[in-house]
């Protein structure tokens, strides 16, 4: 890969698969991983490997497995599946740490590589760096003849993740639901396991089509969740929808009128839920800064703290783990229950929303309409050059609106984590300002990027 400060980006490895992200770099990887993270357990307990749908997976899937086994360590491979079923099987099976090749909610042609320890958790900073030290050098084991590691496929391990999916959830018969599986890894796990729930199941984008993967779909486009949700509704149904992204780490969802419901939604809904229930440690949900203020305040009504992390799943989770927290979330639809598994899980987040509903008894509609969302207005600026937002021109800019913006709302400005973006987003009560705002700073952004010379960025 091109020249950047760390190999481990926000999740993981990320980067246009064969070009950026090689065979080769897959397999020096694995050998660096089955190193570093088998080293203490014994020669025999496996590494589970998982991937999408993507063109890329199989080729990275046995680059990786190689790297595994030519180190004298084994591996357990279970093809198709949603990343958290690799973090649950992970864990349930005892296997000695998780790997799975997915590149989420991004294009394509990118795919990625993300690791879980024997305990169900995306790796530290520190572990993620001890594997990238490993990954150039050439003096790592190269055993031979019977201790060479073993690679087997297998066989009914999906059953530890429907039986995290089950665990606690009610009978949703008389619930409609069409499923937008994103031609991704959910696209047989959700439909099948809301259908043994009870649920009438309609499908969309649910096929094993990696050429099509997150393409005008699933939890980064609703548009056609929303227009079938509409035509069952049509003639006065009642069908609610849920979408998720390539790997099913996240779900987002569209209720009854066919609005949108993202993870502030959810993250009010279900924190609600755990607290009536007594179980929301610390009386705390752990969202981001790009949490609405809506649900901070939404929250708070109901005496529940909010607490921002960083965005990125991985940052709220270690934001829940220093704080004994057990629930959190990102707006869009990352929701992690430690009670349920270590990661996002977009199809257990959904049979916990659609369990609430039957629970009280209410639409998702109603549900949802608790939140009072302050306007707020995101608008990307594709560059890879970070510094711009040191540009003293740009920084008068944006002091300018946050003094503006003081005691009525909040501004954010970030670099993406896993694409060449920059993220301008402003937030408050008035839709007309905060518009204003966000994309005169974005034009500022964009025109001062425009003069720096891009380089080669990898996410």
């Amino acid at each position: 890969m091109a020249a950047k400060d760390r190999l481990f980006g926000t999740d993981g490895i990320r980067g246009v698969a064969n070009v950026d992200l090689t065979p080769e770099l897959a397999f020096a990887v694995g050998r660096a991983g089955a190193t570093v993270l088998a080293r203490s357990s014994d020669r025999h307990r496996p590494i589970i490997v998982g991937r999408d749908t993507r063109l890329s997976g199989p080729m990275l899937e046995a680059a990786i497995i190689g790297g595994i086994t030519s180190v004298g360590r084994d591996a357990l491979t279970v093809g198709v599946l949603p990343t958290p079923a690799v973090a649950a099987i992970t864990v349930r099976t005892g296997a000695a740490a998780g790997v799975m090749i997915s590149a989420s909610h991004n294009p394509i042609a990118d795919n990625g590589i993300k690791f879980f320890g024997p305990d169900g958790f995306k790796l530290s900073d520190a572990t993620e760096d001890e594997i990238e030290a490993l990954v150039e050098r050439h003096d790592l084991p190269r055993p031979s003849g019977t201790a060479v590691g073993a690679s087997k496929n297998a066989m009914n391990l999906g059953k530890h993740y429907y039986e995290e999916l089950y665990a606690g959830a009610e009978n949703l018969s008389g619930l409609t639901v069409v499923v937008d599986g994103a031609f991704g890894a959910a696209y047989a796990y959700a439909p099948y396991a809301l259908r043994k729930l009870g649920a009438e199941v309609h499908e969309i984008n649910c096929e094993d089509d990696g050429s099509r993967i997150n393409v005008e779909c699933g939890a980064t486009d609703l548009r056609a969740l929303q227009q079938r949700v509409s035509e069952l509704n049509a003639g006065g149904g009642k069908a609610i929808g849920v979408a998720f992204d390539g790997d099913a780490d996240r779900a987002l969802f569209v209720d009854e009128t066919g609005a949108v419901c993202n993870g502030d939604h959810i993250m009010l809904i279900l924190g609600g839920e755990l607290h009536d229930r007594g179980e929301l440690t610390g009386e705390t949900v752990v969202g981001t800064v790009m949490s609405n203020l809506g649900l901070e305040k939404a929250l708070a009504a109901r005496g529940i703290t909010l607490v921002r992390a960083t965005v990125g799943d991985r940052y709220v989770l270690e934001k829940m783990r220093e704080g004994g927290y057990v629930f959190g979330g990102e707006q869009s639809g990352h929701i992690i229950n430690l009670r349920n598994n270590t990661t996002g899980d977009g199809p257990k987040t959904a049979i916990e929303l659609f369990s609430v509903m039957v629970r009280r008894g209410k639409t998702l509609h109603d549900l949802a309409s608790e939140l009072a969302v302050y306007p707020q207005i995101l608008i990307n600026v594709r560059t890879g050059r970070k510094e711009v937002l040191d540009r003293p021109e740009i920084r008068r800019a944006i002091q300018e609106v946050e003094a503006n913006l003081t005691g009525s709302g909040r501004l954010l400005i970030r670099p993406s984590g896993t694409e060449p973006l920059i993220r301008v987003m402003v937030e408050g009560d008035d839709r007309t300002r905060v518009e204003a705002y966000a994309r005169d700073l974005a034009g500022r952004i964009e025109e001062a990027a425009a003069t720096l010379m891009e380089p080669a960025a990898e996410y």
